[in-house]
Formats: structure tokens, sequence, C-alpha cells
């Protein structure tokens, strides 16, 4: 496994390869909500012209729920390496891991009050404070910890969203109000900036904070298996692994697929949307992982690859830049364009902007050794001098 060394410390360029895949996948699922009323419809039968369909289809089996699951498994990955250095060298890793963390935490407050409602880095960092207390134990015992938080929640959630269906009447379509679309769309696309930050940190309260409760051990599950993968040290041996990382990553995307097409091969009901969420955005980002794992073996597919390395060496500054961007088009403090495109000519502009992403952090490491953040984000650590 190639290692990049740069002025501050040695990089995994496997690691920058998939961290910079997923902010991808990341900015395509995002987009659905950066400029659609998506939180308050039922997709299923809010989208009636074919285009429209046909993207929601494709962004929700290939894309939708399984890019997070990566960057998840990433955070996992790297608090576990972090952890086994500050052991390394023989300082306690508790202070340091809560300073960030903490400082995550306040990033994810401003990111979610100041500019869009469906921050992560709030949730990540809430449930990095639980992996901080988990990282002594060995690799083993996380991934067992990690198959229970993952698959019982998983499981519980489905039941639960059957034995509701079976009570009544229930339907995605019940819990949707054409007066929160309506309100969604006018505050939006031309509300002002206190308007729109106001109805921001509702959503948050609601479908942020209360979703990181929610759903926060099966995030903490797939953190702990990226923990128990580093200690196993999976991506910088994954030369050693091609054929494990080429079977698992066929068959998990294969069974991915399948599971995430499954309420458009029977019927979109809540449980199996549920289930489509749940259980294959998890599998399909394995799948995801394994088979990147295994081009990354591949030098000419490594170096082909390297544009998104760039990005995941920037994936903080990428991750805020996408939310600015997007923000400033579809609000009404930017351009207004909110509610007013279709989901092509949207997923078009979200592949668009990250491009020119790409573009931009080339450029900036042609000068640079860590993106804008990324260097504000260590001064909040290490203070100015250390930086």
């Amino acid at each position: 496994m190639k290692v990049m060394r740069t002025a501050t410390k040695e990089r995994i360029v496997a690691l920058d390869i998939l961290r910079g895949f997923s902010l991808l996948g990341i900015m395509i699922a995002n987009m659905l909500i950066f400029h659609t009323p998506y939180l308050y419809i039922d997709p299923y039968s809010y989208f009636t012209n074919a285009g429209d369909q046909t993207t929601f289809k494709w962004i929700t089996i290939f894309v939708q729920g399984s890019f997070y699951p990566i960057f998840a498994f990433l955070f996992g990955y790297g608090l576990n390496m972090q952890y086994e250095k500050a052991v390394q060298i023989g300082k306690p890793y508790m202070p340091l891991m809560a300073k960030r963390l903490s400082l995550l935490l306040g990033f994810g407050v401003l990111h979610a009050l100041l500019l869009w409602s469906g921050d992560i880095l709030f949730t990540y960092a809430v449930i990095g404070f639980a992996m901080m207390l988990l990282l002594k134990l060995s690799a083993r015992w996380l991934l067992s910890l990690a198959i229970f938080l993952y698959f019982i929640p998983t499981i519980g959630l489905y039941v639960l969203t059957k034995l509701i269906e079976s009570l009544g009447s229930f339907s995605l379509e019940s819990l949707t109000e054409q007066s929160q679309i309506a309100e969604a769309v006018n505050i939006y696309g031309s509300g002002s900036f206190m308007d729109i930050f106001v109805f921001r940190a509702k959503e948050w309260l609601i479908f942020g904070v209360v979703n990181t409760f929610l759903v926060g051990f099966i995030i903490l599950g797939i953190m702990l298996f990226g923990a128990a993968c580093s200690k196993w040290k999976l991506i910088e041996r994954a030369a050693d692994h091609k054929l494990a990382l080429f079977i698992s990553g066929v068959f998990l995307t294969a069974i991915g697929l399948l599971i995430k097409s499954w309420p458009f091969i029977a019927e979109p009901t809540y449980s199996n949307i549920q289930l489509q969420t749940t259980l294959g955005g998890g599998v399909l980002a394995a799948g995801y992982i394994g088979l990147f794992l295994f081009m990354t073996t591949n030098q000419r597919i490594a170096t082909f690859l390297q544009p998104l390395a760039n990005a995941g060496r920037m994936s903080f500054t990428i991750y805020i830049m996408q939310t600015v961007i997007a923000t400033t088009l579809f609000y009404g403090y930017g351009f207004g364009l909110y509610g007013t495109i279709d989901l092509w000519t949207g997923t078009v502009i979200g592949v668009g902007i990250y491009i020119a992403q790409l573009l931009f952090a080339y450029i900036w490491f042609k000068k640079f050794s860590q993106g804008p953040l990324e260097a504000l984000w260590r001064i909040g650590i290490y203070g100015v001098k250390n930086n």
C-alpha cells in the first residue's frame, strides 16, 4: 500500500481515495435536500415526471444512504489510528481526542445553524465520545460490538415499522403535509437569512439532533467496525488481501443493491424503505469499500484516482465548501433556486461542483500541505505556534 509523506505526517493514499470517493456520493445525495423539500415529502409519489422518477430511483439505489456509512467507517478507522499513535509515543490519548471531538462538535453546531440542517459533524462528534471509551478493546471485541450495535437496532426498527403497518392503513403519504412543503419552498427559496436561520434551527432540532440518538447505535456500530479494521491494518495491508477484498466487494455490492432495490421491486412500504436505508445502505457501503480497496492495490488505478485522494486530504474543507456553494445557489439569500429545478439538473450541478472541487484541491496542494479548514482545525487543537 502506497504511503505518501507530507510536511506534517505520513498519509495512506488509499484511505484518502476512499474518503474522496465518499465525498462525491455525499454531494449527490445531499443535493436532494439542498434544492428540494425532501424532508417533507414521500419521494415515491411526489416526483411525477419520468425524468425525476428515474433519477430518484438510481440515486436511491446506488448512492443514498451508502456513502455516509463509508465516512463513518473511515472516521472510526482514523480515531483508532490516532489512539495507536498516542499509545506508541507514550502520551495520554483521552485529552487530545476529547479536544478534537469538542472542536468537531462546535463546528457541527455552527454548520447546522448557520449553513445547513443536514449536518453530520455534530452526530459524528457525539458518537465519537462513545468511541473514545472503547478504543482500548481488541479488534475482535470491537467487531463483536459493531455487529451487535448495527444489526440489533436495524432488525428492531424493521420489526417496529412492520408492526406499525399491521395496526392500520399507514403509508408514507400520510406523513406528508402540503403546508409543510409549501413553507419549506417559500422560506428556503425566497426567505431572508434570519427567516431561513429560524426555520433551519427547528429543522435541525427535529431531524438532526433527534436522529443522532435514534440511529446513533447503528452509526456507532459502523465506526467500531472501522476501528476494528484499523487495528487489523486492513487498508495498509490491502495488497495482501486482494482476492478477499474483490470477492467480498462483489458479493456485498450485489446483496446491497438487491436490498436497496427492494422498495422498487416489491412496494415502497415504510418497513421496506427502513430496511433499504439501514441495512441496504450499510451493506452496499461495505461492498464499495471492498471494491475500492481492491482497485487501489493496482498502482495505475491508484494514480488515476489521485484527484480523489486530493479531495480526501481536505475532506473537511470539501464538505463545508459543498454546503456553502449549494446553499448560495438555492437559498433566498443567494440565487434562490430552491424548488425550481428537476432532480437530474440538481445531480448534474452536484457532480459539477465536485469536479470543480477536485481542480481546487489539485491547485491548492501544489503550494500547501493542508486544506484551509484543516489548517484552521489544527490551530484550534495545537495552537498557532505548534501548527
